[in-house]
């Protein structure tokens, strides 16, 4: 094993959310005493239904909601105590990528605009006319890096195809290298052919790039290929947590028993042994 999957990267501890209720109703608790570890170099799978809590812990991980309760520690710094300068440049860091490419863009935002937003934002000087070649330069590197050629920069959204959005995201959140990805269900709205394309650019830019990931999803087919690590969220709390063999061979918690159950099974002959007699 790398050493530097020993190393903590992201750390939350007691993480804790709740929401107002509407019209003096209680509240809603939709993160519940969350501590999770995501090692340096890992893939860290959030996985359970719609409405298990993964989407606001994955927000409250990069600190777009703040907790009711909890802290969340990047590379040693807790995120509730740094300043907004502080948590800017921690941001460089930690970038996202969605599940849906199209409507994470600006549709009339050229490719080329729309990979180097991060850039533009977080480095003075990037988007001025006289440091608009190099930009061209970095922009054709990245989009070459997934797997598309460099010359697309100047073509709009619409004229890709789902996967090569996909592609076109991930190569807008490696513009800053970041040292942390968060990907929000990301083959989910591509075909199986397509999820397998993606998946394996992902596997390649985490070896060359050294990356770490958050992979949220509700699909343990896709999750058991990528994910080194599964968190399964119920209801706001972990119910279970271990690598992905220990979940997926050995699940203990009823919740990811089901989860399992319910992925389809190529084949028939396997689903009728694991059918209750």
């Amino acid at each position: 094993m790398d050493a530097r999957q020993d190393v903590a990267l992201l750390e939350l501890r007691g993480l804790r959310k709740e929401f107002a209720g509407r019209r003096g109703s209680p509240a809603v608790v939709a993160v519940d005493d969350v501590s999770l570890t995501v090692r340096e170099g890992e893939t860290t799978a959030l996985v359970g239904e719609s409405g298990s809590g993964k989407t606001t812990l994955t927000r409250l991980m990069l600190h777009l909601t703040p907790p009711t309760a909890g802290t969340v520690r990047f590379d040693g710094h807790d995120l509730g105590e740094l300043s907004r300068r502080g948590l800017r440049a921690v941001r460089r860091e930690m970038q996202v990528v969605l599940q849906d490419p199209y409507s994470s863009m600006n549709p009339r935002m050229r490719v080329l605009d729309i990979v180097a937003e991060p850039l533009v934002t977080h480095e003075p000087g990037a988007g001025a006319r006289r440091g608009r070649p190099a930009l061209r330069d970095r922009v054709a590197e990245l989009l070459e890096a997934v797997g598309l050629p460099g010359d697309v920069q100047d073509r709009f959204p619409h004229e890709f195809s789902g996967g090569q959005r996909q592609r076109i995201s991930i190569a807008r959140a490696l513009a800053l290298r970041p040292r942390l990805v968060v990907l929000d269900e990301p083959t989910s709205a591509l075909d199986v052919s397509v999820q397998a394309q993606i998946l394996d650019l992902l596997a390649d830019l985490q070896r060359s790039l050294r990356l770490t990931y958050v992979f949220v999803s509700h699909n343990l087919a896709v999750v058991q290929q990528i994910a080194d690590r599964i968190a399964v969220l119920h209801r706001g709390r972990v119910v279970e947590e271990g690598t992905t063999d220990e979940v997926l061979r050995t699940p203990r918690n009823s919740y990811t028993r089901a989860l399992l159950d319910a992925v389809p099974n190529p084949d028939p002959r396997r689903a009728r042994r694991r059918q209750p007699a």
